[in-house]
């Protein structure tokens, strides 16, 4: 008996770690462990192997006076999930020379149920996009996960539903061997979102849809703030209709980050996700974290929308953690037993009321709000909002109004559209796509700026006492006003 080797990956949010899987049997009292750092799942391995290896027509490893130690490397890295289940399985049936498989450079991924079938596992994408950068030219993986597997261009899939599928696969009995069928390239669709609320629904508020029509252009991060019911929520349902479809690279690295969340439903879109957490989320949900740092709300929402509503009511801690996501687009965990650094590329449309009490005609809304929440929401977080809009009561007369707006989305789509192709065109040399994402020295390269705008600007920062991040964000936006 010599050692038998497999290989498979650890799927993580910004990327995957490959692993090595090493079967030794020796002769002794009969014991299976696994060693490198397995979770409880991969501890639990065993009884599902050699159930599913006894269902495939195989002796059981139970059965047998020998000692089994399998070995994922590298062993110091935290290996989760059962994802381990299949290499683990084909690393034994190799040791203990029940097959002899041809010599592809091959990863296996799959859950093993006990008669032998394959389940879906979580973080999918993310592993085979490391097979590929790691020179493996095939990888196999349950059936369920082919759609998303096969996004990956440059590495064959094979998806297979049971173990002995594989094993007929992997033979090199040529009588024996029963190739599966390769899995097709996945396409993503190109299509923009069609949510139950589209901008023709909301009446009045002209001001406010403008100011979303902006934010989705250039992507800038948007307050609402007005009394209840006057639409904020309505509002931001319907920015969901005019944000672009995600580009190719864009998806896969959403369909990534969900697929490893085990948010992942199965379809594959171009649509930018929307993520409105509640109020009493915690912050470790809404931000990440954990013993092992695993993603939160706003790496989810990453290439997308984070919608929070009531924002004052979220806790003070969680609403000052937004400060790095929103200026740097990254979010930094640190834990004992480690740091990860997830993206956080998100738009931010935070809604509130000015007051929790009953109405009492006051339009100014920026001194209510002060006096109401006394500073919840800190200044630096203020100044990393380009715009803020107010949404006040809609009159009687505009609410029961018949006049068909029908197509509003559609202008505002191409309207979109335009401007980020314009953005485009100026920025892409640079690194960046859209207008809120330039640095400090995109703005003084690509923006030029006569001297009378340069003393409008300097006396407006004099009078209004603008911080340099708020001037600059102001020729943000008003260059994404002007695409």
């Amino acid at each position: 008996m010599s050692v038998a080797i497999t290989h498979t990956a650890q799927g993580t949010v910004t990327g995957g770690t490959p692993v090595t899987i090493e079967a030794d049997l020796s002769r002794g009292l009969h014991s299976f462990s696994i060693v490198g750092l397995p979770g409880k799942a991969i501890e639990e391995a065993k009884d599902r192997v050699s159930a599913a290896i006894k269902n495939s027509g195989f002796d059981s490893p139970k059965s047998k006076n020998h000692k089994i130690v399998v070995s994922l490397a590298p062993a110091d890295v935290k290996k989760e999930g059962p994802l381990f289940d299949l290499p683990i399985a084909i690393a034994y049936l190799i040791a203990n020379e029940d097959i002899a498989i041809d010599q592809f450079k091959r990863m296996y991924v799959g859950e093993l149920s006990l008669n032998g079938e394959l389940r879906p596992t979580k973080g999918v994408l993310p592993i085979v996009q490391t097979a590929k950068e790691n020179g493996f030219t095939e990888i196999i993986v349950p059936i369920d996960n082919a759609l998303e597997a096969a996004l990956v261009e440059g590495i064959t899939i094979f998806p297979a539903q049971t173990l002995e599928e594989v094993i007929l696969h992997i033979t090199n009995d040529g009588d024996k061997k029963k190739v599966l069928s390769e899995q097709p390239s996945t396409s993503i669709p190109d299509i923009w979102t069609e949510g139950l609320t589209r901008m023709e629904d909301i009446k009045g508020q002209e001001s406010a849809k403008r100011g979303l029509l902006i934010a989705a252009a250039g992507r800038h991060n948007v307050i609402m703030v007005g009394p209840p019911g006057t639409g904020k929520t309505m509002l931001a349902r319907a920015f969901q209709g005019i944000l672009p479809p995600l580009s190719r690279e864009e998806a896969l690295e959403v369909t990534a980050i969900h697929s490893i969340a085990g948010e992942f439903r199965g379809e594959v879109t171009s649509q930018p996700p929307f993520r409105a957490p509640h109020h009493t989320a915690s912050h470790t949900s809404l931000v990440g974290g954990g013993t092992h740092p695993k993603p939160g709300e706003v790496t989810l929402a990453h290439k997308g929308v984070l919608f929070v509503d009531e924002f004052p009511e979220f806790e003070r801690r969680s609403i000052d953690a937004l400060r790095q996501p929103l200026e740097d687009r990254i979010v930094s965990i640190s834990r004992v037993q480690g740091t990860a650094l997830f993206p956080a590329d998100f738009i931010l449309i935070a809604a509130m009321n000015p007051y929790r009490g009953s109405e009492d005609g006051t339009t100014d809304f920026a001194g209510a709000m002060l006096e109401t929440y006394k500073g919840k929401i800190s200044g630096p977080i203020l100044d990393r909002i380009d715009l803020w809009l107010e949404v006040p009561h809609v009159d009687y007369d505009t609410l029961t109004s018949t006049e068909s707006k029908e197509g509003e989305t559609q202008a505002a789509r191409a309207q979109i559209q335009n401007a980020r192709a314009k953005m485009l065109a100026r920025l892409n040399q640079r690194g960046v796509r859209t207008n809120a994402e330039m640095s400090a020295r995109d703005l003084e390269q690509t923006i030029v700026i006569s001297d009378e705008v340069k003393e409008i600007l300097r006396t407006s920062s004099e009078k209004l006492n603008l911080s340099p991040r708020s001037y600059h964000r102001v020729i943000k936006v008003a260059r994404t006003i002007a695409d």
